[in-house]
């Protein structure tokens, strides 16, 4: 596959790649909306699951980049990642809040509720409403049931970065980023 997607070079370092994805649409099997929040991950620091090397867990963050890492958040919860960096280093960006735009009525569906805000933000909700299992995990994402489409051109994207949320190590690292004045972050950026 090309590591390029949406305009994006995928085999970047993963806080290039977590701000770059802001504004892009992600769909999967024609369900989803604009990503506006994201956290970038890298095995160099000790928050990222890559860290500690390559496990049955982890084994898809390594690469390929452009592929999806899919794992299970304190057994409750899928969470979405976009994978990054050349293979074999591990890197990551996890999609934190979507503005749902496509799909509506099938989110909606699959998470209970109608209020578009608290449809997809935060990872879990994300993955819930858009059908995100386990299944989904190691696949590549520019081929069904993803799609990635680029902002339009032109589009004014005010991209803002803070700490990431969840988190107890490397905590210092602004690797969380946000588009500015969207009300559908999962949490407010500080």
């Amino acid at each position: 596959m090309d590591k390029h997607l949406a305009g994006i070079d995928f085999s970047a370092p993963s806080a290039e790649v977590a701000r770059r994805l802001i504004g892009v649409t992600v769909l999967v099997d024609g369900v989803g909306g604009r990503i506006v929040e994201t956290e970038a991950y890298d095995r160099t620091e000790p928050a990222a699951h890559c860290y500690n090397g390559p496990t049955p867990r982890n084994f898809s963050m390594f690469g390929p980049p452009g592929r999806s890492y899919v794992y299970r958040s304190h057994g409750l919860h899928w969470c979405l990642n976009f994978v990054c960096r050349e293979e074999g280093h591990g890197a990551g960006v996890l999609i934190r809040a979507l503005e749902p735009l496509a799909g509506l009525e099938r989110m909606r569906e699959r998470r209970g509720l109608d209020d578009p805000r608290l449809l997809c933000s935060g990872p879990g909700r994300l993955c819930q409403a858009l059908g995100v299992t386990r299944e989904f995990n190691n696949l590549a994402l520019d081929a069904p049931p993803f799609a990635l489409l680029a902002p339009d051109a032109g589009a004014a994207l005010e991209v803002l970065a803070g700490p990431r949320i969840g988190i107890s190590k490397a905590v210092e690292l602004p690797w969380r980023f946000g588009l500015a004045g969207s009300r559908f972050l999962s949490k407010p950026m500080r």
